[in-house]
């Protein structure tokens, strides 16, 4: 059984489309035993407290510095004990140490064909503005492993959302979640969960 914690810092769709494959069984092999935001008001810990989820907030906030923040954020990380961590639209920076913990066993997911429009600076809305204004015609989403770099670890998934005439920035948006991310963030949780998943020179390899 692989058990996940769920990194969020907003609305929680992700982590919805999470919630509901592993309900309807299309992830298998697979439990959520918390959910942790950065953000007290975020509607995340609310969908995790109606599927009877444990949730917390731990804020940077509502620590001295930035150090003490990080070692408690890895410490409630810890305490949870999970085999595979998701970021599913976390805005805080994860600590080297903790990324050196969970080294290939932390994901996660992009609205990007990445390497197009990744790195710093490209999140949430950002990300669909920057695609409209260089007028691809192909954008879309990737799940992949946390490294040190910023959207630079091992690609897992991805797939492909056509760019529509008269798309605005929150049209697209909703169009990537719906087609891209909903469907390959479960998909690559449940390959993990099934032990299809390995890194092999910083790339990866699905197997049968």
């Amino acid at each position: 059984m692989l058990d996940v914690v769920v990194l969020v810092s907003g609305g929680g769709t992700n982590l919805q489309a999470i919630i509901d494959a592993v309900e309807s069984e299309s992830i298998t092999n697979t439990r959520i035993v918390g959910v942790i935001s950065n953000n007290k008001n975020a509607y995340a810990l609310t969908r995790a407290k109606q599927h009877g989820i444990h949730s917390e907030c731990i804020s940077p906030k509502d620590y001295a510095s930035r150090e003490e923040f990080n070692e408690r954020f890895l410490e409630k990380v810890d305490e949870m004990n999970p085999d595979l961590v998701v970021l599913a639209g976390f805005l805080v920076v994860i600590p080297p140490q903790m990324i050196e913990r969970y080294r290939n066993r932390m994901i996660n997911i992009h609205p990007s064909l990445i390497p197009a429009f990744c790195g710093k600076g490209f999140y949430g809305l950002k990300v669909h503005e920057a695609a409209l204004e260089r007028g691809v015609k192909v954008v879309g989403a990737t799940v992949h492993f946390v490294d040190e770099g910023t959207d630079t670890g091992p690609i897992i998934l991805q797939r492909a959302v056509e760019v529509c005439p008269g798309d605005t920035p929150e049209m697209l948006q909703r169009r990537v979640m719906e087609q891209a991310e909903w469907k390959i963030l479960p998909e690559a949780i449940d390959l993990i969960a099934n032990d299809r998943v390995k890194v092999s020179d910083g790339r990866v390899v699905i197997t049968e």
